[in-house]
This record gives C-alpha cells, structure tokens and sequence, in this order.
C-alpha cells in the first residue's frame, strides 16, 4: 500500500485479548518489497508504535540501531537495514502502529504485527490498515496468517471513516479474499449482499454504512490476503480489517 504524508500515512492496528502480555514484533517493510516486484517501493520508512491513549511506546528507523540482537533471534528480522522493526512485551490493549517515509517520501510500504509467542491465554484478536487506496500496484493489501481454523469477519471500511474527521474517504470499497495460493475465497461489494450478511451482524460488525464491504468465513490455517479497491477504480483513504470471532 502507498505511504503518503499527513492523513495518508501508513495506520496498522491490533488488538490484543486475555488476560496476559504478549511477546510482539512490529515491522515496517519498503526496500525488500522490491524482490517481490513491487513497483515504488518506499525506500526508509519510519515506524512509530502508540497505545490506546495515543502514548509513543516506541519508534524506530533502521532495525538495526535498537534491538539488532532481539529481532535476529525472532527469526523474522527485516532483510533491508533501512527498514523498520520494534519488538515489545504488550499488556491486553489496542495499539497503533503508524509507517512513514524518511524526510517525507513516499512510495509503496507493509506493516506487519507478529505474535511471537502464542498462548491460550492471550491472543491477537483483531489487525488493521489504513491508508491510500489506489489503483493497479497502488491498491490496498492486507495479509495475515492462521495458525487453527476458525472464524473471521473481514471488513472494507471507507465512507464511515469520515465520522473520525478521515479526509478524502473512498466512497465505495469492494473486497476480495484470497488464499495463499492466490484462490479467490470470497468477494464482496456493499456488506448486505455477502452470503454470510446474518452472521456479519450476529457478531456486531455490520459496517456503518451500506457502501463498505465485509464477509464472515471460516478459514482453516493458512496464509490470506485481503484486498482492497474502490469500484470503478475510485480512489481513497480506506480501512481494511481482520477480526477473529466466535
């Protein structure tokens, strides 16, 4: 997704449920997308992490120049030395991770929330992007990864975004869920109209407004992507979200 400056920065969210802290690792990824053929890629994002009373936790430039030794024992340590990585023991809560560019670049990006350490007691319940919604390379794509199968609401946010004062909201997001091998799982355009509509509601997370977009599957371990777009190739600010749900 597009890094931009002011409201069309990079905005991660996840939030964490139970009863207990959990091990984190949050990166901000721009050069090595470029070996994934990403066409313009940021190429030094920056990676500032906020609970949810808007209180810096952490920020970061550069993986290497804080906690080298902690993320290359995760295993999961950014390849490019001017990316992003924080990694902190988090209480129950909801945080924000936001991803900019070095001196005001712009230019493609991925913020990622891992749990490194996964419990039964403790869990990530739900993960969220907000940012620029473009068209061909430039639009919106979130990914996450199932460790057992169960259920998800996966929702495209766009015109309610303008109750939090969201300027340039995109007025119509269309979804498309995908699997790791690229399958098409699930499609959908204005919310009422998925197959799974009822349980979108039963589980209290029909979207504010007719025009945004969200499914409810059951989805067996794996990897998945949900991508965002607006229909007929409008574009702007948009919210994609995961949630883990009964």
């Amino acid at each position: 997704m597009r890094v931009g400056n002011g409201d069309r920065a990079m905005i991660g969210g996840f939030i964490i449920t139970g009863a207990h802290a959990k091990n984190t690792m949050i990166r901000a990824m721009g050069p090595s997308l470029v070996s994934a053929n990403v066409n313009g890629a940021l190429q030094n994002p920056r990676l500032e992490l906020f609970d949810s009373a808007g209180a810096m936790i952490a920020s970061n430039d550069n993986w290497g120049d804080g906690q080298q030794a902690e993320l290359q024992a995760s295993g999961i340590a950014p390849t490019d030395s001017r990316e992003a990585a924080i990694a902190r023991i988090l209480a129950p809560g909801a945080y924000t991770a936001i991803v900019r560019g070095v001196n005001g670049e712009e230019g493609v990006a991925l913020v990622e929330a891992y749990d490194l350490q996964q419990t039964r007691n403790s869990k990530l319940a739900n993960v969220s992007t907000r940012g620029s919604v473009g068209v061909g390379d430039d639009v919106m794509i979130g990914g996450f990864i199932i460790g057992a199968t169960s259920n998800y609401v996966v929702r495209a946010i766009g015109p309610s975004l303008a109750n939090a004062n969201v300027p340039g909201a995109l007025q119509d997001p269309k979804l498309e869920l995908r699997d790791g091998n690229g399958t098409l799982v699930a499609a959908n355009d204005d919310w009422a109209s998925d197959l799974n509509a009822a349980q979108v509601q039963a589980v209290g997370l029909a979207p504010a407004d007719s025009h945004e977009s969200a499914t409810y599957r059951t989805l067996s371990a794996g990897s998945y992507t949900a991508v965002v777009r607006g229909t007929q190739d409008t574009t702007g600010v948009g919210l994609v979200e995961v949630y883990n749900v009964p």
